[in-house]
């Protein structure tokens, strides 16, 4: 079986975990606070902070962002669940927007239509590592005095405007699950360019506590922490942490690799009737975290019967990112009408991209994928 995804882990990052659990300091320690300084040195902003996970990164960036109940913050449907629960774990109240078909991130357009005088903030997700139109959101933050916060959980590595996402905005989040670009197992970041948001969130990160667990190992007078607000465990552990830097070090290559493989399937399927490729304009480099091919309604093969064929040959695949309006969890009445993200949802299938993928592996996706939507047969053979 050709999986969809698999992290790139190597023998550096079992002995960087190895010797860390040797050394007695397993919880939030040196390496985190190494980990945090590399991390934020690598995207340009001045500040970043290790969390558990995105989820808990983008629930403390609502906090620190001022977002309470009463609020309402705009983000896509077209997106992991865990985006529009940060939004409730605040008491706030999640507002879907409409996507753009060529990128699967916001549009701006149809972002503006749903500010109201609720509006507190727009989360603005990188949709499988794609940047989205930073600048265009942060004009319509400036004209409305709204928080923009991204959603960066598939996006370490990508760049905007030749700037590495992290850089741009006051809070950026970012993931390190197994099925991201880079894995500490789970993990998350933020990324922040404001000090008080960095100090708070350091704060809230560990119960609120004033002083962290590592200041007072390393102190040679005694300590007493205070517990300054209600915070969260919400802590990234030193295990984690140094497999994240030996990660984190190789992230450029593993991204170049996987745009190597995105590039291959490009030119395979690029003139195809009916498929419509991930399109990067002009300032816009993604890191390919997934690649997502569309399928239009004419198309000759229905796009779960592909999905079939795929898996009866030993080819993983998944649908298209989920629409969270449409989970029961948040389904309401029918005022959520998003044609695009529905029709990309159901219309779209993610196929095999992970590194290292071998070239065999590569072709075989690429022959089966031609010969499941031809008539006739077809050449397949595609370039290294």
């Amino acid at each position: 079986m050709i999986p969809l995804a698999k992290p790139y882990l190597t023998v550096e990052e079992a002995r960087a975990a190895y010797d860390t659990i040797l050394s007695g300091w397993i919880t939030q320690g040196p390496r985190v606070q190494e980990f945090e300084e590399k991390f934020a040195t690598y995207t340009g902003a001045p500040y970043a902070v290790a969390v558990s996970n995105c989820t808990t990164a983008l629930h403390l960036s609502m906090i620190v962002a001022g977002v309470g109940p009463m609020d309402e913050v705009i983000c896509p449907s077209l997106s992991y669940i865990a985006t529009a629960n940060a939004i409730k774990y605040v008491g706030a109240t999640p507002v879907f927007a409409d996507v753009l078909k060529t990128s699967n991130n916001l549009d701006p357009v149809e972002t503006e239509k749903k500010i109201t005088s609720k509006t507190k903030a727009i989360l603005l997700v990188h949709q499988l590592g794609m940047p989205a139109d930073i600048e265009a959101f942060q004009e319509l933050c400036g004209k409305y005095r709204l928080q923009l916060i991204e959603d960066a959980a598939c996006a370490a590595g990508s760049q905007y405007k030749n700037k590495k996402i992290g850089s741009h905005s006051e809070l950026v989040c970012f993931s390190f699950h197994p099925r991201k670009v880079i894995s500490t197992g789970d993990g998350g970041m933020i990324t922040t360019n404001r000090k008080d948001y960095y100090e708070r969130l350091k704060l809230l990160r560990q119960h609120g506590m004033s002083v962290n667990d590592r200041v007072r190992h390393e102190a040679d007078k005694l300590i007493f922490e205070e517990y300054l607000e209600v915070g969260y465990n919400y802590r990234m552990t030193d295990i984690q942490a140094a497999v994240g830097i030996h990660q984190l070090e190789k992230l450029d290559w593993i991204v170049k690799e996987r745009r190597k493989i995105a590039a291959i399937y490009d030119e395979a399927f690029r003139h195809i009737p009916g498929v419509i490729l991930p399109r990067e304009e002009a300032g816009f480099y993604s890191n390919y975290q997934s690649y997502s091919v569309y399928l239009s309604k004419d198309f000759l093969i229905d796009r779960n019967t592909l999905m079939q064929g795929l898996l009866d040959a030993g080819i993983a695949s998944r649908r298209g990112v989920m629409t969270i309006h449409r989970e029961k969890a948040y389904k309401q009445s029918e005022q959520d009408v998003l044609p695009v993200s529905e029709d990309v949802n159901d219309r779209s299938i993610i196929l095999p991209l992970f590194v290292p993928m071998a070239p065999e592996e590569v072709q075989q996706v690429v022959d089966v994928f031609l010969r499941l939507i031809s008539p006739v047969p077809v050449s397949t053979e595609v370039g290294p």
